[in-house]
């Protein structure tokens, strides 16, 4: 792909995502659906259109750690060093929210889980928009779309654009891990 086409593309995915729209997109391992974090609207939507309770949480994912910071209480040194050096990669943490993180990205919790992505698309897009909702491109409980033409069949018309790219390498979504106790919550 030409790099005027991806930015044509990266620009037209940015407009979407600040108007309030839903954005189909790879990831490592799966297609991921994404919206704005901090318009409730369109993350009520992206629920309804997954079939997914609000009290499950969500995942947020940035391009790097500082776009997470406002979300996030402040790390403690040995805690933090650890994730960041999971970071940009596939592991996503479940870290301690900030008292004023919006309760529709924690499910009522007092953590959110976070990830600092290595895939460059969504790295790209992340830099373009800032910290992005990222839950995978299908139906609660239904298998994840790994292309475009999937999470395009998987969500049909509740989906308002989808950025085409290969996903990466991962044959499982991310590994989750718990900020607290380091216990692996979900194997990658």
């Amino acid at each position: 792909m030409s790099s005027i086409i991806g930015a044509c593309r990266l620009a037209s995915a940015r407009r979407h995502i600040t108007a309030g729209k839903l954005v189909a997109y790879p990831t490592e391992a799966v297609y991921g659906l994404g919206c704005d974090p901090f318009n409730s609207d369109a993350v009520f939507r992206l629920l309804a259109a997954k079939r997914r309770p609000v009290h499950k949480g969500l995942i947020l994912i940035a391009a790097d750690p500082e776009q997470l910071n406002p979300l996030l209480r402040p790390l403690d040194p040995d805690l933090r060093r650890r994730v960041h050096a999971s970071w940009p990669g596939p592991v996503t943490w479940v870290l301690s929210a900030h008292p004023l993180t919006p309760w529709w990205l924690t499910g009522g919790r007092r953590t959110l889980a976070v990830r600092v992505t290595d895939h460059p698309l969504a790295a790209e897009l992340c830099r373009a928009c800032g910290p992005l909702v990222s839950t995978s491109a299908n139906i609660s409980g239904s298998r994840p779309a790994r292309t475009a033409l999937e999470a395009r069949l998987r969500l049909g018309p509740a989906v308002d654009l989808v950025l085409p790219g290969a996903v990466g390498g991962l044959e499982r979504p991310t590994e989750m891990r718990d900020g607290s106790s380091g216990r692996i919550l979900r194997p990658g």
